[in-house]
């Protein structure tokens, strides 16, 4: 990979494939992200929540000013954090602290985790599998 040297002052929000910005490609999946919560809550499908709290902890996620969702699927935890401006995006059950202790996945896990439980659940693979 290459690595992308930018002027002085460019916001890296704005850098852009060609075809979207990043700014954008977050905006996508935040939107998308809600979207798939908030069916999962409504349907009673998975244990999803919100909550400005880390779970086992008095302070608000990142000092305050933040949120995290969290969804437990049969393939394991998948969470991520927004701004408390997308609060009420996120229609699903909220609570004091989050409900489970972070169970130390990364970018890649919930990428493998979401993968394998579209697998499992639509009878799908990649190509190749």
């Amino acid at each position: 990979m290459r690595n992308l040297i930018l002027p002085q002052g460019t916001d890296i929000g704005e850098v852009s494939d060609g075809f979207h910005t990043f700014n954008e490609l977050y905006e996508f999946r935040k939107v998308y992200n809600a979207a798939l919560f908030n069916e999962w809550a409504a349907q009673g499908k998975y244990q999803v929540h919100k909550s400005k709290k880390h779970f086992g902890s008095d302070l608000e996620c990142f000092g305050g000013g933040w949120f995290i969702v969290v969804a437990v699927l049969p393939t394991g935890q998948i969470s991520n954090h927004y701004m408390d401006e997308d609060w009420d995006l996120f229609n699903i059950p909220e609570h004091p602290t989050a409900l489970h202790e972070f169970d130390g996945h990364t970018s890649r896990d919930v990428l493998d985790r979401l993968q394998f439980n579209t697998e499992i659940h639509f009878g799908i693979s990649k190509p190749g599998k």
